[in-house]
């Protein structure tokens, strides 16, 4: 299935949380190598619509919140590294809006 491309991919979801350094389950330093720093992050939101979200996206589970899905796929970074990640998104039982939840590094790739 082809998500919205309305979705909602909320600015501190990338610079609270993606591209700040975290003591538990860090990302940062995973974006970090492809090029993507807290002072750009509008280019992860940007290769994140442009790159992720026009693919097929696999329905993973169904919450009370809402359905979920997953988009495995590299991303390739503004310095030309390519990543393989994965990333989650959400569509909501009550608001229908289709939001992206997180992106981590595919271990499985």
């Amino acid at each position: 299935m082809k998500l919205s491309d309305q979705t909602i991919i909320a600015p501190e979801k990338i610079t609270q949380y993606l591209l700040k350094w975290q003591p538990d389950n860090d990302k940062s330093k995973f974006l970090n190598h492809a090029g993507y720093i807290i002072e750009n992050w509008q280019q992860l939101v940007h290769d994140i619509r442009s790159q992720v979200l026009p693919l097929e996206a696999k329905l993973v589970r169904k919450t009370h919140y809402g359905d979920m899905y997953e988009i495995r796929t590299s991303l390739v970074g503004p310095n030309g590294v390519s990543l393989k990640i994965v990333t989650v998104w959400m569509i909501e039982c009550k608001s229908k809006q289709t939001k992206f939840i997180t992106l981590f590094p595919d271990r499985e790739a």
